[in-house]
């Protein structure tokens, strides 16, 4: 029996469908032996007295051939014998067992974010003895700290635990807590909030401590929000996309990760719907029933049941999905300390400019969003309608940002990810201008939007919601996707360590720079309404910075993509691809020195 190399390197036997059926088999593992860039005419014969008992043998090929040593996989051999593999509606049955139930995890995890973020908010700002003149400070000097913390723990977990440990030691707490405090925390909030030392403190420090005394009067409440925040840092940013990116391609990632967000903006606007229903429950209610403790805990044990929705979905991929075949390049790496991944990640042009894109996004939203959420509070005083207010506003992020996600594949094919990249800045700059304008020269206007039967109030709260659902429906659209490809090119090491400090670090200290920013202001000129102006040329500068770190990225990226194609094609012809050292390029790149630089360019391997 004879077995005829073909041009791609693949194995034709004309043999019987038994053989065929035997190849097929995932757990065949033939092993033959050839030069995979010589010619390819070659016949190799097998040994008919070496035959296993299911009819093969390795293939022995001519002595000169030895050296280069090959593992056939079942997937070529069924690939080459029947054609294609299974398909259903055009894609690959293996990349449907990806796609769905990534889907779905992302549609559970953002709905749970919807509720989360529409909550803290309206249990922090309309909390008795609180405004919204708490965030500033609660961001920078409770969010902050505690990212911080995670992020360092989350680095000694990440070198001694799985993944699949690490994903699942992650998240229980954060359902654990959830659930803990719609039954537990918020009904017992009278007892254990110290509300009468902060009324004394606020006495004797006198108003301007407001804020820093709210964090201590509904501490609870304040330990809610950050949880809150980090749910959308950690479980979305870190482990929903770091596992996305352990488990597709970049062809795949340019394909599907737009699409991910079709099914978490129908999230957006279940979850809001949810949000809705829940607030209106007081009008059914009796006197005297709290109708904000009935509706956290109805949206609490929502919250509980995705999460563990999350983690079933989770452990179904991991143990019914192959990861698929990645680089054999590595980077020989000791393991590293706390201080020294950090040095490491700054050293790092490609991690330093992907920080600055999720900084700057921080710090401009919060910009205007703080006084946004002051506005807010002043038109709907109440939490049952605040938070009312909020469930619509994220149905109609939801609907913003599915009709943004229909757009941006067409966007990622025509133009590339360094227009995508660049649309979110864009766009926020653009619509913060408007709301900044209105709040300046609101006053003037208030006789004309009379005749529409608004009030200049009612006109900043709208139009500031406006500019919160133009800006987020291009971030999760385009700029989510955007950022998270750009991890997918990079060594394993530095994917890890730098999702773990550029999303649980960077995206707290944008929104920490931008309640910096907003305390300096109002300590300088009394007010954030005296500060408007500045904001806005402050806004202007980090929208630029934002754009020239895009731009610097687009071509790093292109750059790593046409690295990485090239040593699929080496990997396809057979040539060995050695093990870079650790400071050998950037970011795992190839040394433009090396001898595989110099000697197997794409026209010599072509050549070849």
């Amino acid at each position: 029996m004879q077995a005829i190399l073909q041009p791609k390197g693949l194995l034709s036997f004309p043999s019987s469908p038994k053989t065929r059926a035997f190849i097929s088999q995932p757990s065949c593992d033939l092993r033959y032996r050839f030069n995979p860039i010589n010619s390819f005419s070659k016949p190799v014969t097998l040994n008919k007295t070496s035959l296993s008992p299911n009819g093969f043998s390795k293939l022995q090929s001519e002595p000169q051939n030895n050296r280069n040593r090959h593992l056939c996989r079942a997937e070529a051999a069924a690939s080459s014998a029947d054609g294609q593999p299974p398909k259903f509606m055009g894609l690959d049955l293996v990349t449907l067992k990806k796609i769905i139930p990534l889907g779905l995890m992302f549609f559970c995890i953002l709905f749970n974010y919807t509720i989360l973020r529409d909550t803290k908010d309206v249990l922090v700002v309309t909390a008795k003895g609180s405004s919204a003149e708490i965030i500033p400070f609660l961001k920078t000097w409770v969010n902050l700290p505690m990212a911080v913390g995670f992020m360092l723990l989350y680095t000694k977990m990440a070198n001694v635990l799985s993944k699949q440990a690490l994903f699942y030691s992650v998240i229980f707490p954060f359902i654990a807590f959830f659930g803990a405090f719609g039954f537990v925390f918020y009904p017992m909030s009278s007892y254990i909030h110290p509300t009468a030392l902060a009324d004394n403190l606020l006495n004797l420090l006198g108003p301007r401590f407001l804020g820093p005394l709210a964090i201590l009067r509904i501490w609870s409440f304040c330990l809610f929000y950050v949880m809150a925040e980090l749910w959308g840092s950690v479980v979305v940013s870190v482990l929903f996309w770091g596992f996305a990116n352990q488990i597709t391609t970049v062809d795949e990632a340019k394909k599907f990760y737009p699409l991910f967000g079709l099914g978490a903006n129908v999230a957006l606007i279940f979850s809001g719907r949810t949000v809705k229903y829940f607030s209106k429950l007081r009008e059914n209610l009796g006197p005297g029933v709290d109708g904000w403790a009935v509706s956290l805990k109805g949206m609490m044990s929502i919250v509980v049941l995705m999460g563990l929705a999350i983690c079933f979905l989770y452990w179904w991929v991991n143990h019914n999905v192959p990861l698929p075949t990645r680089s054999q390049k590595k980077k020989e790496k000791p393991q590293m300390g706390t201080m020294e991944s950090l040095k490491f990640l700054v050293s790092s042009r490609y991690i330093r400019d992907l920080a600055t894109l999720v900084v700057a996004y921080g710090i401009s939203i919060n910009l205007v969003e703080v006084t946004w959420k002051s506005k807010l509070k002043a038109q709907f005083p109440t939490p049952n309608e605040y938070s009312s207010f909020m469930g619509d506003f994220s149905t109609a992020t939801g609907i913003a940002t599915f009709t943004m996600m229909l757009l941006s594949q067409w966007i990622f094919n025509k133009y590339g990810w360094g227009a995508a990249a660049k649309i979110t800045p864009t766009v926020l700059l653009l619509t913060g201008v408007g709301f900044f304008s209105l709040i300046l020269f609101g006053h003037p206007l208030a006789p004309t939007l009379a005749k529409f039967g608004m009030t200049p109030l009612l006109a900043a709260v709208y139009v500031g919601a406006m500019q919160n659902i133009f800006s987020k429906s291009a971030k999760y659209s385009l700029f989510d996707p955007c950022k998270e490809m750009a991890y997918i090119p990079l060594d394993e090491d530095t994917k890890v360590k730098g999702k773990a400090a550029i999303d649980v670090v960077c995206n707290p200290l944008g929104k920490s720079g931008g309640a910096l920013i907003q305390q300096f202001m109002i300590l300088t000129f009394g007010s954030l309404a005296n500060s408007t102006p500045y904001l806005g040329g402050i806004l202007l500068v980090i929208v630029l910075a934002w754009l020239g770190a895009a731009r610097s990225l687009d071509g790093q990226f292109t750059a790593l993509r046409k690295e990485e194609e090239l040593e699929k094609e080496m990997e396809r012809k057979g040539v060995k691809i050695p093990i870079v050292s650790s400071d050998e390029g950037d970011n795992g790149s190839l040394s433009r020195g090396s001898a595989l630089g110099d000697n197997l360019s794409p026209k010599k391997l072509h050549d070849q």
